[in-house]
């Protein structure tokens, strides 16, 4: 079953420029951990606060994506990066998704 993850997150108003560099981190990090692109989003307009950052990523099955996070969670170039999100990042809630046919 193909689920998509959707990250939600709010970004302090003055780390933008903070995000996108580490971000770049992540891509190379998620990249050699076999992450699947994401596609990114900042709210706009809609029920929710502007600093409002949304990331997804589409998964072939809910055991690759745990697979994935548990190596992930267990990489040490990972958890820095994890680290380093905190002054960047208010606060995240996941949420799953199942792709219907």
């Amino acid at each position: 079953m193909i689920v998509v993850l959707r990250q939600i997150q709010l970004i302090y108003p003055d780390k933008w420029a903070e995000l996108e560099a580490i971000d770049k981190k992540y891509n190379l990090v998620e990249g050699r951990l076999g992450f699947p692109p994401k596609k990114r989003y900042q709210l706009l307009s809609g029920n929710g606060e502007i600093q409002t950052l949304i990331v997804e990523t589409q998964w072939p099955s809910m055991a690759v994506l745990e697979s994935t996070y548990e190596k992930a969670l267990a990489d040490p170039e990972f958890q820095a990066l994890q680290i380093g999100a905190i002054p960047i990042i208010k606060s995240t809630h996941w949420e799953l998704y199942s792709v219907l046919p």
